[in-house]
């Protein structure tokens, strides 16, 4: 079954890190990245640019709406994905328990559900 897992982390607490801190956490989701791109099941994996960066996208009444920033005022923001074909919700929990950013944030275990 596919599960994405979504990571949040408050966008302010981290750019608050100092540099070394930082640096020392990009280098471990790379290295998780890496090793998960072996293993079967694997399927998509990245971070995403900070909310600053977002364009949100609304159709209504046959028009759309586009605004900068996020669509909601969080205390976590999106901050990246993966996207896995696990063997269970068990697995998929063990994947998810070793994102770093969980340490400063939450990550969202969510199965997918197939269009057909």
């Amino acid at each position: 079954m596919k599960y994405l897992c979504l990571i949040y982390l408050d966008e302010k607490q981290f750019s608050a890190l100092p540099r070394e801190e930082s640096d020392a956490l990009w280098a471990e989701c790379e290295a998780l990245a890496l090793e998960l791109e072996r293993r079967p099941g694997f399927i998509a994996a990245d971070s995403l640019e900070p909310t600053t960066t977002a364009t949100t996208l609304r159709a209504r009444s046959g028009g759309m709406l586009l605004t900068d920033g996020p669509f909601a005022e969080t205390k976590e923001q999106l901050a990246g994905f993966i996207l896995i074909d696990a063997v269970n919700l068990d697995d998929a929990i063990r994947i998810a328990a070793r994102v770093p950013a969980a340490r400063f944030g939450s990550v969202e275990i969510r199965p997918t559900r197939e269009f057909h």
